[in-house]
């Protein structure tokens, strides 16, 4: 049985490299690469895998969930400068681009779920047109 939780936060990123060029930055990055940054309200869907407790009749418990996924993920992202609030996404790191911020996200939860409970998917949502995912390689 999976279980899919949708969760919300807000937070602005900078797509930029301090080592390139202004030109060479803005022909990667266009105007992502606008100082000082830019925001989104950012969609995080997380979808669990286990089996149903007979007791309970749920595959994990949602305050749980919440908790953790509070805890890990969304007290460190929400109303962030991302490049800044990150040591993985400070300057001459990773760019807090979605792909690497699902990244980002998988690590901070993986082996983190109660036993029985595996995480097969990430979603997460810049605006209505862009999204990257990750799916479990069992799936």
């Amino acid at each position: 049985m999976r279980l899919e939780r949708r969760y919300r936060f807000s937070a602005s990123h900078l797509y930029r490299r301090s080592t390139w060029t202004e030109e060479e930055n803005r022909r990667r990055f266009g105007k992502c690469a606008n100082l000082p940054g830019h925001g989104h309200n950012y969609r995080l869907w997380i979808t669990v895998e286990g089996a149903v407790d007979p007791a309970t009749g749920f595959v994990i418990d949602l305050g749980a969930l919440d908790s953790l996924v509070g805890h890990l993920v969304l007290d460190r992202l929400d109303h962030q400068h991302l490049n800044a609030a990150l040591p993985e996404f400070a300057d001459g790191g990773a760019i807090p681009s979605s792909e690497n911020l699902v990244l980002w996200i998988l690590r901070e939860l993986t082996g983190r779920l109660p036993d029985g409970v595996r995480l097969v998917r990430l979603r997460l949502e810049e605006d209505e047109d862009l999204a990257a995912e990750w799916v479990g390689e069992h799936l």
